[in-house]
């Protein structure tokens, strides 16, 4: 009797393990509505229309005027960019700002490629699509979806987007070349902010996984970092069998499982045991001890975010000086934490004050910092691990980029914990968390090497 009931017990403990991980094995595409008001009962206009980015004199006015009554707080002696961005070096920014940065040039540089707008799920999504301008006879453009993160926006493909869609120098009976589309996520850029709370990654990835099949893409690529990785992530996980490959630049690992605590604290000593390559040590130790300090240092505005958005969205929004330095402080120790000990932050050792500003106008003129913000809340407000997705398994064909200077390393011992069909996974010899802005030459030789793999299968 007892025998019975204990091969009753273990026979209804696997078949509970085998529903509950079938349940898993893909993310729900489900539905949603993020529109004013109730859902119509008549069908959603599904039509694509085109977009151009403009300015006027009025807004030109209005920024110059705010820039003018910025009050300015004097630095502490010495204290380059530990406390934020220096306000010594801010002013010079600004003033390059007012006087030298031409906005309406930048305008005309944004509109060279082809932008629209579609409404899904209520509100409308900004996206540039944009097509090879050679392609030999009987060759098809593989579509790539690329998704940008916080604080970055659409702009940060703009240096990548020929190296995909025209690859000079290459062999084109050989090389993969793509059709790129890059979105904006809701809430930033020119795409409309969510009217309802609930707007997380994996509407977002079901958003712009209606977007491609609106555009008649029947499979994609994709490719992401910061947002854009989950969102990536989320959409390879609701349609495996839409999307050929996922290519990412930054691997969220969730929890950090007791496992993995072993390992931080026996994998410079053991590495091979802990599943750690030599660069994996090189890049975790003997910094370990300052890599908890360093997420506190770094995180901040995270928490503020992911609880109260609001608040600090009311005074970005508002002062455009406040919003460059919040927004430009991420652009200097993001890309490399040792521009922490410089004066200027290093911010233009990567990237020029045309390009910075860029980023941080479409962020003041579609007033967009407060929504784009939110996403924090919406994403973290139930706490990291909890959500769905985190459970389910990514099988669709991947590649890492993992660059040097990322926020934070994750071996590949860890990210096949995800991450389950890892066919590329690359240590990048320099570059950090903006990869596809500061490092476009690495990131596109690096999909088109991890697509080359896949379609020779």
């Amino acid at each position: 009797m007892l025998l019975e009931v204990a091969l009753a017990v273990v026979a209804g403990a696997v078949l509970y393990l085998l529903l509950f991980r079938t349940k898993e094995e893909t993310l729900p595409v489900g539905d949603g509505w993020w529109g004013e008001g109730q859902k119509p009962h008549s069908s959603e206009d599904e039509t694509i229309r085109p977009f151009k980015v403009e300015t006027s004199e009025a807004e030109l006015n209005d920024l110059y005027r705010r820039i003018d009554e910025t009050r300015f707080t004097q630095p502490v002696e010495g204290s380059r960019f530990h406390y934020g961005f220096n306000s010594t070096y801010l002013r010079k920014v600004v003033s390059y700002w007012r006087n030298e940065f031409d906005w309406k040039k930048q305008v005309e540089m944004l509109n060279k490629y082809p932008h629209f707008k579609t409404r899904i799920e209520g509100i409308d999504i900004h996206f540039v699509h944009v097509k090879p301008p050679h392609l030999p006879k009987g060759y098809t453009a593989k579509p790539l979806l690329m998704v940008h993160g916080w604080p970055g926006s659409f702009y940060e493909f703009y240096k990548i987007i020929p190296l995909l869609t025209n690859p000079v120098g290459h062999s084109l009976s050989e090389e993969p070349i793509f059709e790129v589309i890059c979105p904006s996520i809701p809430g930033y850029g020119f795409s409309e902010a969510s009217h309802k709370s609930g707007c997380n990654s994996v509407s977002v990835a079901r958003i712009f996984y209606k977007l491609m099949q609106r555009l008649g893409f029947r499979e994609f690529y994709v490719q992401g970092g910061d947002w854009g990785s989950l969102i990536c992530t989320n959409l390879a996980q609701m349609a495996p069998t839409r999307v050929k490959g996922l290519h990412l630049n930054m691997v969220f690992v969730g929890r950090m499982k007791f496992i993995r605590l072993l390992s931080l604290v026996f994998g410079q000593r053991f590495p091979g045991l802990c599943g750690f390559e030599d660069e994996d040590v090189r890049r975790i130790y003997p910094c370990m001890k300052n890599m908890f300090y360093k997420i506190i240092r770094e995180s901040g505005y995270m928490h503020l975010q992911a609880t109260k958005p609001d608040t600090a969205g009311c005074s970005l929004n508002d002062s455009p000086v406040g919003l460059a330095a919040y927004i430009l402080e991420k652009f200097s120790t993001w890309t490399d934490p040792d521009f922490l000990h410089l004066d200027d932050g290093g911010l233009d050792r990567k990237f020029s004050l045309d390009d910075l500003l860029t980023n941080v106008m479409i962020y003041w003129s579609s007033g967009c910092i407060t929504s784009s913000m939110r996403f924090y809340k919406e994403n973290l407000g139930q706490g990291i691990g909890s959500n769905q997705h985190d459970k389910v398994p990514v099988k669709v064909p991947t590649a890492v980029a993992s660059f040097p200077n990322e926020l934070l390393h994750a071996p590949l011992s860890w990210a096949k914990d995800h991450y389950v069909n890892i066919v590329s996974f690359r240590f990048m010899p320099r570059g950090g968390h903006f990869a596809a802005f500061e490092e476009p030459a690495l990131v596109a030789e690096h999909i088109r090497q991890f697509v080359r793999k896949l379609e020779q299968k």
